[in-house]
């Protein structure tokens, strides 16, 4: 199998449009995990319940407002995610355990309690948007613009006074509520708008796979955290706007390699074995990193002491 069969511009442009909209949950787990640490296991099933809202409001008709319902969807998981932790004293794994498991119901309850919901013959935003970015590149551009438009909005949100507290707040919660702060009111605010974000990424890959079902969420954490990982080792940690651009980047590489993966005709069955390979690779990364830097300077020293 030659290099230019696996690697073609299609599986580059379908690489770059789910990377992007995927990237959305990355981001979510940024703020979450990075910015609030705080272990969000809730991801799985807030994806699902905005794909599954944005498909019954594009049903309806309305592709463009279901992004808005999707992610008022995903205000109220990460609201009653954050409502157990900071007014019932439940952990925050325990609590995302919670909602995760509670979601399933609701969002067979939002699909008809059905397993698969169709929008096949419904108009979605990209179909709307065919003719103004053109034929070939519209899902990127649009994919892209959406991103954009997160992306900015997220960093400038975490420059603001309630941005600063809510970074604050992942750092040292003690110090936070010494300084007059209600941690609890940072902790809601930051959960409710990574499921904001963690629902519209599963309201757009609803849309534009024209369908929904009801386990499309599963490995979603996994899939974020590869990402998350993968951008802090590309590019780094030293300010906001980089950490978030890597999150990107890093969402895009893992959809890079699952591509190559399925280009490989790499069974369907071993793809979560690949996704968990890529998770692992991605996190013994910046261990190796620092092991192969301390045996260099190891060697240097012994080599001048000689």
């Amino acid at each position: 199998m030659s290099l230019s069969s696996i690697i073609s511009l299609s599986v580059i442009t379908n690489a770059l449009e789910l990377g992007l909209i995927y990237g959305l949950i990355a981001l979510a787990l940024f703020l979450s995990y990075s910015i609030l640490n705080i272990a969000d296991l809730s991801t799985d099933g807030c994806f699902t319940l905005g794909c599954a809202v944005g498909a019954q409001v594009a049903i309806m008709g309305h592709p463009i407002l279901a992004l808005f319902a999707a992610m008022a969807a995903g205000v109220c998981s990460g609201f009653i995610m954050a409502l157990l932790q900071t007014r019932l004293g439940v952990e925050p794994i325990l609590s995302g355990i919670i909602v995760n498991t509670g979601l399933y119901t609701v969002n067979l309850g939002v699909m008809g309690f059905s397993s698969n919901l169709s929008i096949f013959k419904k108009d979605t935003i990209f179909t709307l948007c065919k003719d103004l970015f053109g034929s070939t590149w519209y899902k990127l551009v649009l994919a892209a613009i959406i991103v954009l438009i997160v992306c900015l909005f997220l960093a400038w949100f975490l420059g603001t006074r309630l941005g600063l507290s809510i970074r604050a707040t992942g750092d040292n919660e003690d110090m936070v509520r010494a300084s007059s702060i209600n941690p609890g009111f940072t902790i809601t605010v930051g959960l409710c708008i990574s499921g904001s974000m963690t629902a519209l990424s599963g309201c757009l890959i609803g849309q534009y796979q024209k369908s929904c079902n009801i386990n499309m969420g599963t490995g979603m954490v996994t899939i974020a955290l590869a990402s998350l990982i993968i951008g802090e080792t590309l590019l780094g940690k030293r300010s906001i706007p980089r950490r978030i651009a890597g999150t990107i980047v890093g969402s895009c590489v893992y959809r890079f390699v699952i591509a190559i993966a399925l280009r490989m005709h790499v069974p369907a069955e071993a793809m979560k074995l690949v996704s968990a390979i890529i998770v692992a690779i991605a996190i013994a990364t910046p261990y190796l990193k620092e092991r192969v830097a301390l045996q260099k300077r190891r060697f240097a020293n012994a080599a001048s002491d000689r």
